[in-house]
């Protein structure tokens, strides 16, 4: 039978804060979003600076807002096999995946990361809507031995070029043998944490996992902290620039259950995310091999944008999409869902949803931005790096330069 457990630290205030609340406001935060019913800080004053920061140095998250649904139990593994498209007996235990969570019509859910911790234990990292309650209500009436809860556990991210060195003075050199999306269990003065070699950045970089985070939560950052300050370490918040650089998604903005994995790029160009091959039936599956049959109708690409440079995401400039037009159309045809300028590139990017007749690359468009309407490109995407070279640096390689 299903067990629902609901943890002391799911019942105080209506928005709650993260572990490290009290540790990432003494560093000046200078707005908050709400992101999984939970404070979240976007920036420290200047997104741009923070994006330097990111690409040059070391940078410190507070991401305590990415919730642990932790899955046990016998029938662990076949509850999580359902819940996802990808097959998960190609992930082995200390593996991470990214993964998306599917609707029984194929939308998607939310796109967590994976992390395998034992043959019938898993974590979903999540982005920002309720699986937890999804997966308790699927579990409910499943007849499998699974327990499903939100574990006391929360993440940093320790992000940049240096983040290598900053995590060898915390944890010694094991912590060189991590490879990109494997995690680890380490002990550091008496917390237990869980690393792996994950972020939001598209840059080299981990994510500590500290349990008992509740109570451990400040020591944690301050160990950190103290182990960055000689590499120039800096607390920041998502750098929305990078992510859309690196091609990163973000639930409900670029994907959402209104989306489907074919539309987004990870269905046709990535099968290995919608594995319509496998064994398991996993929720959405019918869904999802009727869609990939008959094809899509839209299609999430990327853009170039003219005009003046937006600015950064974390500025408000995308508080409503961008209208997307055919050049001299007088009604639209599609949305911008993320944009910013980009420092490196010097040019304003972003996707866009658009009609799968206007989805090839160079594509000219119009998009409707903030000081009028300008011309716009389709691109490939990612902008930068998109075999992922730099996250997946061997980090032995780094240590001997």
């Amino acid at each position: 039978m299903a067990v629902i457990e609901n943890p002391e630290i799911l019942l105080y205030s209506r928005i709650r804060k993260s572990p490290y609340f009290y540790a990432s406001r003494r560093h000046g935060v200078a707005k908050y979003s709400v992101y999984n019913h939970t404070y979240h800080p976007r920036h420290y004053g200047d997104p741009v600076a923070e994006y330097w920061h990111l690409l040059n140095g070391v940078t410190l998250w507070d991401v305590g807002v990415e919730r642990q649904v932790e899955i046990t139990g016998p029938d662990a593994f076949t509850f999580t096999n359902m819940l996802v498209p990808r097959d998960l007996t190609k992930c082995k235990v200390g593996q991470c995946k990214y993964v998306f969570i599917t609707a029984p019509d194929g939308g998607i859910i939310n796109d967590p990361v994976l992390l395998r911790l034992g043959e019938n234990h898993f974590w979903l990292s999540l982005a920002d809507s309720d699986v937890l309650l999804w997966a308790q209500g699927l579990a409910y009436n499943s007849g499998l031995d699974v327990t499903i809860r939100e574990a006391d556990v929360g993440p940093v991210q320790v992000q940049g070029p240096k983040s290598r060195d900053v995590m060898v003075d915390l944890f010694g050199e094991r912590i060189l043998d991590i490879g990109y999306y494997y995690c680890a269990e380490f002990e550091l003065d008496g917390m237990q944490v869980v690393v792996s070699r994950t972020g939001y950045t598209s840059e080299l970089g981990f994510e500590i996992y500290l349990r008992n985070a509740s109570r451990d939560g400040l020591r944690l950052w301050d160990k950190v902290i103290e182990a960055g300050t000689p590499h120039g370490i800096e607390v920041i918040g998502p750098c929305h620039i990078r992510r859309i650089e690196g091609g990163i998604l973000a639930w409900g903005c670029d994907i959402g259950l209104d989306t489907n994995p074919f539309e987004v790029g990870y269905g046709y160009e990535v099968s290995w995310m919608v594995d319509l091959q496998q064994e398991a039936d996993f929720i959405g599956k019918e869904a999802l091999r009727r869609i990939r049959d008959n094809g899509i109708d839209r299609k999430l690409v990327g853009v170039e944008i003219g005009g003046m440079p937006l600015g950064s995401f974390n500025d408000g400039s995308m508080i409503d999409p961008f209208p997307v037009y055919v050049p001299g159309g007088t009604e639209p045809v599609g949305k911008v869902t993320s944009a910013c300028f980009s420092p490196r590139l010097e040019q304003n990017i972003g996707f866009a949803m658009v009609p799968i007749e206007l989805a090839p690359v160079g594509t000219e468009l119009a998009i409707d931005r903030p000081g009028g309407l300008v011309p716009a490109t389709v691109v490939e995407k990612p902008f930068i790096d998109p075999k992922k070279y730099v996250p997946k640096q061997d980090l032995h390689q780094l240590a001997t330069g």
